[in-house]
């Protein structure tokens, strides 16, 4: 009788274990992404209208729906942005085969950098075509307008330079701005850290599967 009993009891606790485990498995796949992190909105990407490498017309349109980088730069740097832009090749190979996901690089100097310069530049950068379906994009234009977006959409430019005129600044950053799929900055990173463009990377990935909340 003893053994009889030590018997049910035993089916019974593992019974209850074993249902245990089965609830806390349900609950967990249930609740997976609730309590993940979720990138902050930081600012929300103004309209704008520049000039590309080709001489064409690009505005927030061409973003519609698609995971972006931005950055500035200008043609002759001799000193970050090289090995800035360098990285952003990296972040280019990694996702150039994804339709949604596309790098706008802005000039810091539109006076002097023009469309054939540009043009030279994304040749150096990644060849002289872009077959596959990313696109970067090295966008000229009004200095009023290239330093505004800086300063008040992607949150690039540096806050003391606020006061400065535009017309006497000078923007010279190595920061990355990440923008989502609905136009919104989600992050910013220093483009010449390795860790910060492997957090970046990893948050494009996050940024391609969120879905708008």
């Amino acid at each position: 009788m003893y053994l009889y009993r030590m018997k049910k009891k035993l089916i019974f606790y593992s019974i209850f274990f074993v249902g245990l485990v089965g609830m806390f498995y349900f609950l967990l796949s249930f609740t997976k992404g609730y309590f993940d992190v979720k990138l902050p909105v930081m600012s929300y990407v103004q309209n704008f209208s520049f000039t590309d490498q080709n001489g064409k017309e690009v505005t927030q349109e061409n973003f519609e729906g698609k995971v972006y980088v931005t950055n500035y730069f200008f043609t002759t740097c001799k000193g970050i942005c090289p090995k800035m832009n360098g990285n952003m090749v990296g972040v280019y190979d990694m996702f150039k085969n994804d339709k949604n996901f596309a790098i706008l690089s802005h000039t810091s100097m539109p006076e002097t950098d023009s469309v054939p310069l540009l043009k030279a530049y994304q040749e150096k950068m990644v060849g002289s075509e872009q077959t596959n379906n990313a696109k970067w994009y090295f966008v000229t234009g009004d200095k009023d307008s290239l330093y505004k977006m800086a300063r008040q959409s992607y949150l690039l430019d540096n806050e003391k330079n606020n006061n400065i005129n535009i017309a006497e600044a000078f923007i010279h950053t190595q920061f990355f701005s990440l923008v989502d799929k609905y136009g919104r900055v989600r992050g910013i990173y220093d483009g010449l850290k390795p860790d910060e463009i492997a957090k970046m990377e990893k948050d494009i990935k996050t940024l391609m599967k969120e879905k708008e909340s």
